[in-house]
């Protein structure tokens, strides 16, 4: 437990960021959480968490673009989880240079930091949009990097100045490229909570974008035990792991359609679908299909999936669901709105 030390985690705020800061907290790691600064003091979804996760938290409040203030976040830190991103791909085409400057600039902050105070392990997070559409599946480490969206270039240009620098300094980076995490808390930007929120507000024609597409769907909880068991075999050094690539995914692949159904059953809903164009991605950006090999995270981190295959999915969503369906949750979601 101890050997990765004080761990700072960066997107503390966001939904994957807060599943892994409570599943640190209660596994009893020291763990810096940093957060997005602004001025309603707010931690996102961390001011939701237990008690004896927040009082048992070192809040930093920061931005990734500003290097000084990565630094001062990484000072006495043993291990960095850099999760702190823009993800939004719409939003991307609307603002790429915000892309660049978080993604790109806020991972050259952190490795360079990780660098000059001389960091025990950093992990960087990469995504399966970084594939593009698959010319193989499924889909190994080795598969061509493809920028179908100002996103999924940003991303590709972290992930390279992250390995650059294990390469250039020997830092040691290890890149985690988790495949469609969903779970509660998602932003209603993704596909399960846009469906999720829409039903839950008693509509019956869904408006909904690209629905062939195929995705590898990850259950957040799997997501943050990828993270976890990284941190712990890169304290252990196993061999290749530092200065590598490592998927998360289940190796399950389902089209979007199918999901949309999956859900409308277990919610017990009539739906029809209705596309918004505002929704399709343009055609040769639009990732058609994902399917993971996870056969390096299996050997390397000892990390296998729980929520695998149909069964797998169909346990996560009712999960998802249930998260949503609680009192006071969708008033937090603006179902109305198509979320960029």
């Amino acid at each position: 437990m101890s050997s990765l030390g004080r761990i700072l985690v960066t997107g503390a705020d966001g939904f994957i960021g807060s599943h892994l800061v409570e599943a640190l907290v209660d596994a009893g790691y020291s763990v810096r959480a940093f957060v997005q600064y602004n001025s309603f003091n707010s931690w996102g979804w961390l001011d939701e968490a237990q008690e004896n996760v927040r009082k048992n938290l070192d809040v930093f409040a920061g931005d990734v673009r500003d290097a000084h203030g990565v630094r001062t976040a990484m000072k006495d830190c043993d291990t960095v989880m850099h999760l702190a991103a823009l993800i939004a791909i719409p939003y991307s085409y609307h603002s790429p240079g915000a892309y660049v400057d978080t993604n790109v600039s806020g991972t050259l902050n952190i490795v360079q930091a990780a660098q000059d105070l001389r960091i025990a392990r950093c992990i960087v997070t990469s995504t399966s949009e970084v594939y593009g559409t698959a010319r193989f599946v499924p889909i190994t480490e080795e598969h061509p990097l493809q920028g179908q969206s100002p996103y999924s270039a940003s991303k590709i240009g972290a992930d390279q100045i992250a390995l650059s620098f294990h390469k250039s300094f020997g830092t040691p980076v290890a890149v985690i490229r988790p495949f469609n995490t969903y779970g509660p808390r998602q932003s209603a930007r993704a596909i399960i909570p846009t469906v999720i929120t829409q039903i839950l507000a008693g509509k019956t024609v869904l408006k909904l974008g690209a629905l062939t597409p195929t995705r590898d769907f990850n259950f957040v909880s799997d997501t943050v035990a990828g993270f976890i068991t990284m941190a712990e075999a890169m304290a252990a050094q196993r061999d290749g792991v530092i200065g590598e690539v490592t998927n998360l995914g289940t190796g399950y692949e389902i089209a979007i359609g199918d999901t949309v159904n999956l859900i409308a059953e277990l919610m017990g809903a009539k739906i029809t679908i209705e596309t918004e164009e505002a929704r399709v991605r343009p055609a040769t950006s639009e990732v058609e299909r994902l399917c993971a090999d996870n056969t390096r995270a299996k050997e390397r981190l000892g990390w296998t999936p729980q929520y695998a295959g149909r069964e797998g999915v169909r346990r996560g969503l009712q999960e998802t669901i249930a998260w949503f369906s609680a009192p006071g949750r969708l008033a937090r979601y603006k179902a109305d709105l198509y979320n960029l």
